[in-house]
C-alpha cells in the first residue's frame, strides 16, 4: 500500500511540474507577442505545447487519484 501512496505522490509531483512547464511556455509565447524577430509559427506552437502539458498534468492527477482509490479499497 505504501508503494501505491508513494507512486501517487510522485504522479502529483509530476503533474505540478507539467503545470509549471505550461506556465513557462505560455509566458514565453506572451513575450514573443509583437517581437518582429520571432517566427509566426512560434507563438501558436508554444501555446499548443502548453495545452499538451496541461492535459498531461490533468491525466497524471487522474492516475494519482485512481491509485489512491485503489489503495483505499
Amino acid at each position: 500500500m505504501n508503494e501505491l501512496l508513494d507512486r501517487a505522490g510522485r504522479l502529483h509531483a509530476d503533474a505540478d511540474l507539467m503545470d509549471g512547464y505550461a506556465r513557462r511556455l505560455l509566458a514565453t509565447a506572451s513575450a514573443l507577442t509583437g517581437c518582429a524577430l520571432a517566427p509566426e509559427w512560434s507563438r501558436p506552437t508554444l501555446e499548443r505545447q502548453a495545452a499538451a502539458c496541461t492535459t498531461a498534468a490533468r491525466q497524471l492527477r487522474a492516475a494519482a487519484q485512481a491509485l489512491l482509490a485503489h489503495a483505499r479499497a
